[in-house]
């Protein structure tokens, strides 16, 4: 256990104990650090811990409190989906673009949206960057970078991998417009119509407009809010339906937010080795965690270059450039080609601001910063939950990311919630979106990720009064 984690279970188990109630201030960092004999960034990583877990709030210039002991929090789902092993073809595009028009709009509370809130990021830096790039851009940059991406953008890229203590070369990142389409172009390298794909149950469903768009079948693995999808499901499936891709996200599953320890990604990589199939690694979370460290993607035990690593700077730093990358290992000429005879190139002024950006530095300190605010607006939004909704209601607790997976009691349908609260200016995610086959009709994904006020108060109270009088019929 690493000296964070075991203050922050000390801290936890007094909460629990009733030694500290809540409202009780915790002792100030300096104070913490002196006493337990270890630095102010390990009791810094500890509070945070503690705020993921929704036990304690920070209260700026005043420091940490006791929000809400874990035995009020509502409880998490604890079991794993139970799809249909079979192939299914998919039919998603049009209940999803529902959803998206609603959150396109303003007067709308984006509980529904996949992204967080523009507002946490430094768009004004990055405008900066972007003016100075393209005032410094070299006219034969559109020429020297056309496929695989700016130059000093993938070195940077490269280095973060570094960072986490993988080599990735630059030539094998690709850059992107956005990770959708590192993900699509991934599936078009590796399938062809009427192929399967592995993937999780529930899913991202972008992967699922995606794998439609391709004419391509999904097999629904069994998939666990905790840690993720079941590898004896997913052998089973391998052996009987032979896919020619698994597509999945290890770090802040959208919309479980699992995260899947690193011997599972180990074990799952090496699953996937013995029957040579490709893994689409969609890890566009990975850098939003909560702990101490980021976790590893399942690219980090690639001994083979199997596994192609998507990712995007959309959801931790820019939102609006839509530039994305993929790490392809053995299939970067594949992937080169399928980029040049689609797209072709991405934002030339995107990426050269980007790339001035990281090499100016300050993104760790605003992902810092990210994370801590993301932490906290989870526990506030727990805790808010815990008020506003149902008994039976379950949570997830990610450990990173900014969305929560609510299974509401049996009887509750999720798109009837999402229909009344629409009709009031409330977006919510539900359950069947996410599922190529029926299921998950009483759950929704909600979104954590904008700022925290009397409107977003106000909206979540309505919402557990639509579930509340659904439950009364």
């Amino acid at each position: 256990m690493k000296l964070y984690e075991a203050l922050a279970r000390d801290i936890s188990e007094s909460i629990l104990n009733g030694v500290l109630q809540p409202g009780d201030r915790l002792p100030s960092v300096r104070k913490t650090s002196a006493s337990r004999g270890v630095s102010p960034a390990t009791v810094f990583e500890a509070y945070y811990t503690l705020e993921a877990q929704g036990l304690v709030r920070s209260r700026e210039r005043s420091g940490y409190f006791v929000s809400v002991g874990a035995a009020r929090l509502p409880p998490e789902p604890d079991t794993a989906s139970r799809p249909a092993e079979d192939a299914l073809p998919i039919a998603m595009s049009e209940r999803v673009f529902d959803l998206l028009e609603t959150t396109m709009r303003r007067d709308v509370v984006p509980f529904g949206s996949a992204f967080p809130s523009p507002l946490l990021f430094p768009l004004a830096r990055l405008a900066r960057m972007m003016s100075t790039s393209v005032q410094q851009l070299d006219p034969w940059a559109s020429v020297d970078d056309l496929t695989p991406g700016n130059a000093r953008l993938r070195r940077q890229i490269s280095l973060r991998y570094l960072i986490d203590g993988m080599t990735v070369p630059a030539d094998e990142i690709i850059v992107t417009n956005g990770a959708l389409e590192a993900l699509s172009l991934c599936l078009m390298a590796v399938a062809r119509p009427g192929d399967a794909v592995l993937i999780e149950s529930p899913a991202f469903y972008g992967a699922l407009q995606a794998i439609e768009r391709q004419g391509l079948e999904a097999i629904a693995v069994p998939t666990h809010p905790r840690d993720g999808m079941d590898l004896g499901a997913a052998e089973r499936a391998l052996e009987r339906h032979r896919p020619k891709a698994c597509w999945l996200m290890t770090n802040f599953q959208n919309p479980l937010g699992s995260l899947m320890p690193d011997e599972k990604k180990r074990d799952l990589v090496r699953l996937l080795a013995r029957y040579q199939v490709p893994l689409i690694e969609d890890d566009v979370f990975g850098e939003l965690y909560f702990s101490g460290k980021r976790p590893l993607p399942a690219k980090a035990f690639d001994t083979e270059g199997l596994v192609m690593h998507c990712s995007s700077f959309s959801k931790c730093l820019a939102p609006g450039y839509r530039v994305g990358w993929v790490a392809a290992g053995r299939y970067t000429r594949q992937l080169a080609r399928q980029k040049l005879a689609s797209t072709l190139t991405t934002c030339a002024p995107a990426q050269g601001a980007l790339a001035l950006y990281l090499e100016k530095g300050g993104y760790d300190r605003h992902l810092r910063l990210l994370r801590h605010t993301l932490a906290s607006q989870q526990a506030v939004f727990m805790d808010a939950v815990r008020r506003h909704f149902p008994h039976g209601t379950r949570v997830t607790r990610p450990k990173g990311g900014y969305l929560l997976w609510l299974e509401l009691p049996g009887g509750v349908d999720a798109l009837a919630v999402h229909a009344a609260a629409l009709a009031v200016g409330i977006s919510v995610a539900p359950g069947p979106i996410f599922s190529p086959q029926p299921g998950f009709e009483n759950c929704l994904r909600l979104n954590y990720g904008h700022a925290w006020d009397a409107r977003a108060e106000a909206a979540l109270a309505t919402i557990g009064r639509i579930v509340q009088a659904q439950m009364a019929r």
